[in-house]
């Protein structure tokens, strides 16, 4: 198997606990490139806003729309 960071053959046995890496240098660089975005679907962005269904939630049914309630304070 080869290594997908460096195309090293790397160890395909059990004990190697990098793989599919062949080092912990390969997979170190890996999650370096997932944390900083290298890795991306090509396409326009996504939209941030949330599918019907699954917007504001009233998690208490009072009508203010925060799952807390409308926290209302007593004097």
């Amino acid at each position: 198997m080869k290594c997908p960071i460096c195309s090293a053959e790397a160890p395909d046995i059990s004990p190697n606990p990098y793989r599919p890496f062949c080092s912990k240098r390969c997979k170190q660089v890996d999650l370096g490139r997932w944390v900083t975005g290298a890795y991306a679907i090509p396409g326009p962005p996504a939209d941030s806003e949330m599918p019907d269904g699954f917007g504001d939630f009233d998690l208490d049914g009072d009508g203010s729309g925060s799952p807390w309630g409308s926290r209302k304070e007593e004097n």
